[in-house]
């Protein structure tokens, strides 16, 4: 093949190139490249997330309750403890030897109190024999009294029967008073009794201070002192006033802070997903039991009515989540992340996030790319939220169709449609800068180059 015809050959291949470029640019020009999505049916659910870390419901730090040095530390970090049990005790010397004297005391009361019952029955016999000689007394004194009438006694022995008997009833008065006396005797070291008891309560009370006892069965999470230390009464979590820190690990919650933009949207009692840094791959089930009303200045951490700042700045607010299967894995403290379900709905129609536009549907009236003149200044129009949706004119052609749309709850990348659309519709999600500067009517064509597959719908 001589050099002349390769030559030709090249041309017409470079000629029928260039036509076909030439075809394809006047074919699209005028056209926009779009990225779409068909509307699809989906459950959609709204999730909060808030960060904290992970504390158990109840927990107590053990303070000292009286002042010495630690002689049984029973316990360390990590244990199991029951409550009632004993975990640390302090030098009680003293203490006891005070129950020591004290119950001595009580027992020397109380065979006081046996000497003056035993008093209190002899007095009474006493009462009981002179009442017996008072008895006889006066049957003789009566019998002295009618002889004495008759003329039949003496003076002499009739005043001695007298004497004898006012004697006896005096003796009687005596022996009544004395049993009385015995028994106020036996009152009075009862009284005594009492008094030594209520002192030995109170000094087992001290002694029972230098025993620290579990209030509930737990964990201990943190030991601060050891044996041979000494500690003193003073304030909850001050250096040397703590024996250990308890926690009931039965009962687990998450505490995160959320921001204030989504505090109002939480409820006690949603659903909660709580993830733990520590533990990969697991996920605890829970339920949120406590909305915080106190804001908390994210960069302090302090309550806003703690506060003595008056800076504006982003804050948060506490949010309790409390998990309905714990695990023995977790610790008190870990970090935590707890993503709040608020708002959840099955099989609705939704929408990808990004496809959602404010436009001015008055703004796309023009006339040659120029507002139309008018004789008054245009009135000022509002935006409206909505969506660009590909339908074909009369000659076959697709354009963007702008139309507002109604929306509700939103997910991670959709938004429900409450009205607008339909099922199956195909709107246009991007590109950004496009759908930015995109005008109603606008003739458009799918960007195959670029799919996008968002969640419940699919792309064309």
């Amino acid at each position: 093949m001589s050099m002349k015809k390769i030559l030709i050959i090249v041309l017409a291949v470079v000629v029928a190139a260039a036509l076909v470029a030439f075809f394809i640019y006047r074919q699209q020009s005028g056209y926009t490249k779009v990225l779409t999505a068909k509307i699809a049916r989906q459950d959609l659910a709204t999730v909060v997330s808030g960060t904290g870390q992970i504390k158990p419901k109840t927990y107590a730090n053990l303070g000292a309750t009286s002042m010495g040095r630690i002689t049984h530390l029973v316990v360390k970090e990590g244990d199991l403890v029951k409550k009632g049990q004993i975990v640390a005790t302090v030098e009680h010397v003293q203490q006891e030897a005070s129950v020591s004297g004290q119950k001595a005391a009580i027992d020397a009361a109380k065979t006081d109190i046996a000497s003056y019952l035993a008093a209190e029955k002899t007095a009474e016999a006493n009462v009981e024999h002179a009442k017996a000689d008072l008895e006889q007394k006066k049957l003789d004194w009566d019998r002295a009294q009618q002889l004495y009438k008759d003329g039949i006694l003496a003076k002499q022995d009739y005043d001695a029967k007298k004497a004898a008997y006012d004697t006896d009833v005096a003796s009687v008065n005596q022996a009544v008073a004395q049993v009385n006396q015995a028994k106020a005797q036996t009152d009075s070291a009862r009284g005594h009794l009492q008094t030594q008891l209520a002192m030995l309560r109170s000094d087992q009370n001290m002694l029972d201070l230098t025993q620290a006892v579990a209030p509930f069965d737990g964990i201990v999470t943190d030991v601060p002192v050891r044996e041979g230390e000494t500690v003193v009464e003073g304030i909850q979590n001050t250096l040397g006033s703590t024996f250990l820190t308890l926690a009931d690990m039965s009962v687990v919650t998450a505490e995160v802070k959320v921001d204030e933009t989504d505090i109002v949207n939480i409820r006690i009692g949603q659903p909660a997903d709580v993830t733990v840094d520590a533990l990969p791959g697991k996920v605890f089930k829970g339920h949120v039991t406590l909305v915080g009303d106190q804001a908390i200045l994210r960069s302090t951490g302090i309550a806003t009515s703690q506060s003595t700042t008056g800076t504006e700045e982003a804050k948060d607010f506490k949010v309790v989540v409390t998990l309905d299967q714990p695990s023995d894995d977790l610790r008190p403290g870990l970090s935590t992340t707890a993503k709040i379900t608020t708002a959840h709905k099955a099989n609705v129609l939704a929408l990808p996030i990004q496809a959602l536009t404010m436009h001015d549907p008055e703004a796309d009236k023009v006339k040659g790319g120029v507002q139309a003149a008018t004789s008054t200044p245009a009135a000022k129009t509002t935006p409206v939220q909505g969506v660009f949706i590909l339908n074909k004119d009369k000659s076959g052609k697709l354009r963007a169709k702008f139309v507002p749309v109604t929306t509700g709850i939103t997910g991670a990348t959709d938004i429900e449609v409450l009205a607008g659309l339909g099922e199956g519709d195909e709107i246009v999600t991007g590109p950004y800068k496009t759908l930015r500067a995109l005008k109603d009517g606008s003739l458009v064509k799918r960007d195959t180059l670029k799919v996008v597959l968002p969640t419940g719908g699919s792309s064309s």
